[in-house]
């Protein structure tokens, strides 16, 4: 149903010409936007700059529609001064690198008299995987390091672990490292070689098995959940690596994990995320670019899109 009052939305994302419309996120949040009778523009990170005290893009007007091959139409590339928008959705994918950083930096700056979703300063500083070591009573044994003794020791303490990137994504760079395995020196030596950031170790959870979930919070609060099971032979569930997405209700465990981190994310802005939880256990809190959104609405009939706006109008209005 449209809103009482139209908003001018941008979207700074990956390109809207390459996105799966049947389980992009960000597709689904501007089609909600467009059914609502706000106005959409879109541009991508490498457009938005800071020109003389004033945050822009280059970027273009677009509509949208769920046709596989059609499913948008462009305007002419325009300057577009963000103070001028209602909203900005910061949905570009990682890597979590300094060119994003850059750009919650930039964001900051129109925010919030410009509503940025999520907001960009709590974005920077609560990195996926960072952010979870904030509540240790709910997350597996964990160890951040660049050093590798203290990784050895780490692996030794728990015997079959996680080593990913820090700032990785999509499941990339992800290994499980047996009791009997002997490749930690190895891949420390690749990780090193290509950046100075520590790595993420956790004790390996064999729940994963039976998938790992991704819970979907609005402002807080949990709105459902998808599952996402490994393929076969694989430790990681991710659906860019073959995972596949099932139905799955919350459990209590889930709830309570929620309750204990809801009201900081609500606190600090965090309008859409999605967490992920394997067993009894949260690993990550993901802020950046969630997604989750259309198969949660293809299992459960749950438009947490729509959540989503309503929250977002309750700020703007």
């Amino acid at each position: 149903m449209p809103s009482p009052k139209s908003l001018k939305v941008g979207f700074q994302m990956d390109p809207m010409e390459g996105v799966d419309i049947k389980a992009d996120s960000s597709f689904r949040i501007a089609l909600e936007a467009q059914a609502r009778g706000h106005s959409l523009v879109y541009w991508t990170p490498d457009r938005l700059a800071y020109v003389e005290g004033r945050i822009v893009a280059r970027g273009r007007s677009m509509e949208l529609r769920r046709e596989v091959g059609n499913h948008v139409t462009l305007g002419a590339m325009q300057n577009y001064d963000l103070a001028d928008l209602d909203v900005v959705w910061l949905r570009q994918d990682p890597p979590f690198d300094m060119g994003y950083i850059t750009s919650t930096h930039l964001l900051e700056r129109v925010h919030p008299g410009t509503l940025v979703v999520n907001d960009p300063a709590w974005v920077r500083g609560w990195p996926e995987k960072l952010m979870v070591l904030d509540f240790p009573d709910l997350t597996p044994p964990t160890v951040v390091a660049r050093d590798l003794e203290t990784l050895k020791a780490f692996k030794e303490r728990h015997g079959d672990v996680i080593l990913k990137p820090l700032y990785g994504n999509g499941g990339a760079g992800v290994f499980r490292l047996t009791p009997d395995d002997r490749n930690l020196n190895s891949l420390h030596e690749i990780f090193t070689s290509i950046n100075n950031e520590p790595l993420i170790m956790q004790k390996f959870l064999p729940a994963v098995s039976k998938g790992d979930k991704r819970v979907i919070l609005v402002d807080g609060e949990p709105v459902g959940a998808i599952n996402r099971v490994p393929a076969a032979g694989e430790t990681r569930s991710n659906m860019h690596v073959g995972g596949r997405p099932e139905k799955v209700a919350l459990t209590d465990r889930d709830r309570e994990i929620c309750a204990a981190i809801g009201p900081r994310l609500r606190d600090a802005g965090q309008i859409f995320v999605g967490i992920d939880v394997i067993g009894d256990w949260l690993t990550e809190i993901n802020l950046t670019s969630p997604t989750g959104l259309q198969e949660l609405e293809a299992f459960d009939g749950i438009n947490a899109s729509a959540m989503i706006w309503d929250a977002i109008e309750r700020r703007r209005a």
